[in-house]
């Protein structure tokens, strides 16, 4: 009786939960595709969407106007703080057969196989450098739903220094002296004072 009890105990029993299968992403672009192919077209839509700029014709100055100029900066914001996250995926620095893969070290941009080697090394820091982005790009999210031109002069300008400081640390250090100071020589924008 106590074998049948068990027998039957046994057979009560639920099954044993099979564990989560552990999700694979399977990058489809290198770094360099992503930053030509949706970082970079995609961030003009938000540095792009206020801008003054003089010229032989005077000053001209640019800003979302309607519903649909709206639309197209916040999605921009939207897809470039997504695109954050794909950056932190590991997937190869430049594409197989690109003409960078053969260069050697020694310039004041680093080859994809150092840029690789600097990830690998302090993928923190890579991380926290997608992290930035990410969260200049949502700060410009608030200031597109409120529909502040204004504000987008500054957010433009974040999102610029988030890529900025990446780019001085993976991409060309060797260059980081000469961009600090070409920046100091730039024209910004400065918000008019109330």
């Amino acid at each position: 009786m106590f074998v049948s009890a068990l027998g039957c105990a046994a057979c009560t029993r639920q099954p044993a939960v099979a564990p989560a299968a552990e999700t694979v992403f399977t990058p489809v672009l290198s770094v360099k595709e992503l930053m030509e192919h949706i970082v970079d077209p995609i961030a003009d839509w938000v540095f792009d969407a206020a801008v003054i700029e003089v010229n032989d014709k005077g000053i001209v100055q640019t800003m979302p106007l309607t519903d649909e100029d709206w639309l197209k900066v916040e999605r921009g914001a939207l897809i470039l703080a997504e695109s954050a996250n794909l950056l932190k995926m590991p997937r190869m620095m430049a594409p197989e057969g690109d003409k960078r893969r053969k260069e050697s070290p020694g310039g004041p941009e680093l080859t994809p196989a150092e840029i690789e080697a600097k990830v690998k090394q302090d993928p923190a820091l890579w991380n926290t450098s997608a992290d930035t982005l990410r969260v200049a790009a949502l700060e410009s999210l608030a200031l597109i739903k409120t529909r502040d031109v204004q504000g987008l002069f500054d957010a433009g300008d974040k999102i610029d220094k988030a890529c900025e400081s990446c780019h001085l640390e993976f991409w060309y250090p060797g260059d980081k002296k000469a961009v600090l100071e070409s920046q100091k020589k730039t024209v910004t924008y400065d918000k008019p004072k109330p």
